[in-house]
């Protein structure tokens, strides 16, 4: 094989690695000194240097071969001689031509000179210049021939693409991050606006103020047990706080109306899981299903809730969950005509009414996380602070919830079986 044979095959091999090495996706600094590396041993040179141009400061060395660091410091490049750089030829760029059109050559030759430094390339990729490749003279001694050349100049503009690219993943990086921190104080504006939607709900009731920060909490904490996802558990946070908003068109002095009202106002107070779903509909909610779970959280799954009678399996589960959070809520604070009720109290109908009114797998979630904080699984104490204090003292507190956990699961379980076998 002839000598021009093995060395243009060799140099196709040498562009083929530098390829791969730039694709990578790797460490970006291994990057460029694994490509100046196969630059370097292409054509035996003796030294070499890539530095890095950023529009502003002294040029940043990102790799360096056969050369002292301080070689390379304190080397900038103005506006002009940029532009001589992206417009000048591959000759131009050369430490020995006697051309003084660019200056920043004429202001360093003698010290590129010095430590051996005999050609300069620019890194240009679309129009931009990337930086500075510094090479030195062949080991062998030999001059650099057209050839040389052509293979210097294809090897250069694959590292200039190599940091182009990289220099465009950080700016997307940098975007994204950007947007990510955008979305975050979105998303805490729009849960500020919530709640305080969920205040001007509760002020309208004074026996109730709290209640809608509660359920969403309370709801919170159930779909979190149940293995939701954090944008799920976050929506149905919100539905919590919303599941009321229907009763601002309801008259204040039936919502404070001191004691039970007569049919005729509790038709007018049912309206509002209704008028709930009416306010919130036409708003674009970051969360699915808020105007549907503020609509049938009053529904029960034997088919006597409002306003649409709904069974079972037609009660979406995060409507459940924020009607056993609502419920629980109702069951544990003072009204007006009715004092708390005490927890065994909770237990008793939380057990009788579980597959009338409540899901029984939604309580036992619930049941659950009430549990985790008895008996101090968890550290957190959300639900003993929003109850009160010593209101979950004691150890029967602790059996109370395991039997009805375990009677709930085994009740599940019963009748998965029983769908399986029909």
């Amino acid at each position: 094989m002839e000598p021009s044979t093995q060395k243009l095959i060799h140099t196709f091999g040498a562009l083929a690695d530098l390829g791969q090495e730039i694709a990578g996706t790797g460490d970006f600094t291994e990057m460029v000194r694994t490509s100046m590396h196969l630059l370097l041993g292409t054509l035996a040179l003796r030294r070499g240097a890539v530095v890095e141009f950023t529009g502003t400061g002294p040029l940043r060395c990102v790799a360096i071969w056969g050369l002292n660091d301080r070689t390379l410091s304190g080397f900038e490049i103005d506006e002009a001689e940029k532009q001589v750089f992206l417009e000048g030829e591959a000759a131009e760029s050369l430490v020995r031509t006697t051309s003084t059109a660019n200056g920043f050559l004429t202001r360093y030759r003698e010290k590129l000179t010095e430590d051996g430094i005999e050609l300069v390339l620019p890194m240009i990729v679309r129009g931009e210049m990337t930086g500075l490749v510094l090479l030195g003279g062949k080991a062998s001694g030999e001059e650099f021939s057209n050839d040389d050349f052509d293979t210097i100049g294809a090897m250069v503009r694959h590292i200039g693409v190599g940091i182009h690219t990289h220099r465009l993943l950080e700016q997307i990086a940098q975007r994204a991050e950007e947007n990510r921190r955008l979305y975050d104080e979105l998303r805490a504006i729009y849960r500020d606006t919530v709640r305080a939607f969920a205040a001007a709900i509760d002020i309208k009731d004074k026996y109730t103020q709290g209640h809608s920060e509660r359920v969403g909490r309370y709801s919170e904490i159930i779909a979190r047990e149940l293995g939701w996802s954090e944008e799920e558990v976050e929506g149905i946070q919100i539905a919590g706080y919303l599941h009321d908003i229907g009763k601002l068109i309801v008259d204040r002095d039936i919502i404070n109306a001191p004691h039970h009202i007569d049919a005729k106002l509790s038709s007018e107070l049912n309206r509002h899981p209704s008028a709930g779903y009416e306010i919130l509909a036409p708003i674009k909610h970051p969360y699915a299903d808020i105007p549907l779970m503020a609509k049938y959280h009053h529904e029960r799954l034997d088919g006597r809730g409002y306003p649409d009678g709904l069974t079972d399996e037609q009660i979406p589960l995060g409507a459940k969950i924020v009607s056993l959070a609502d419920s629980f809520d109702a069951m544990t604070t003072d009204r007006p005509y009715r004092r708390r009720r005490s927890f065994e109290d909770v237990v008793c109908d939380l057990r009788e009414n579980s597959g009338k009114q409540f899901d029984g797998k939604v309580v036992a979630a619930f049941a659950r996380a009430i549990l985790k904080e008895v008996t101090g699984q968890t550290k957190e104490r959300r639900i003993t602070k929003m109850l009160g204090k010593n209101y979950l003292e004691g150890e029967h507190v602790a059996t109370l919830l395991a039997d009805l956990i375990s009677d709930l699961e085994r009740e599940i379980s019963r009748k998965g079986a029983k769908a399986q076998s029909v």
